[in-house]
């Protein structure tokens, strides 16, 4: 997502003010596949616990890059498990 943000200030002349981008894959990732993504990252399981669904939880989230694609040319180049890869060695 750096490189998204990047991309925003180099292209800067195209934006009027204020506007907002999704940048993501256009592909739903579950919850149970983001946290196999971390495990593999981290080399270890990560405890967890299920509950009901919450009133107000989304079924399904995500985003579409288009936007971002069309006005600031940026393309999503990470998977899910590079992403997190990425994630874990910065935080660690």
């Amino acid at each position: 997502m750096a490189k998204g943000h990047v991309a925003a200030l180099v292209h800067q002349d195209k934006i009027k003010g204020y506007d907002v981008f999704n940048l993501g894959t256009g592909k739903g990732t579950s919850v149970f596949e983001l946290k196999a993504a971390f495990e593999k990252a981290a080399g270890k399981e990560i405890p967890h616990k299920v509950h009901p669904r919450r009133q107000g939880d989304v079924r399904q989230l995500l985003a579409v890059a288009k936007k971002a694609n069309d006005i600031l040319e940026w393309n999503t180049e990470l998977s899910v498990d590079d992403a997190c890869a990425h994630s874990w060695k910065w935080v660690s």
